[in-house]
């Protein structure tokens, strides 16, 4: 681990953006970097779908619906 200099006003956009994505400032600086790699080495892919390959990858939301739900929740909700 290293330690990154930053200007005030990144710092200061960091930690507000933090607070609203309910993540650490370094969190969130770690979440920009990444985006803007894969953004950089995938050029042509929108940030949502580098947000939903990196979900997929992860193993989150495969079986998720619009209502939130895996479709076995919906059978046992009925």
């Amino acid at each position: 681990m290293g330690i990154v200099n930053i200007e005030d006003e990144l710092h200061e956009q960091l930690r507000r953006a933090s607070k609203a994505s309910c993540r650490s400032i370094n969190a969130q600086a770690a979440f920009w970097i990444r985006i803007g790699m894969l953004g950089e080495l995938n050029p042509g892919l929108s940030f949502q779908e580098l947000a939903a390959r990196e979900l997929k990858a992860a193993g989150v939301g495969a079986d998720i619906n619009a209502s939130g739900l895996v479709p076995s929740d919906l059978t046992a909700a009925a």
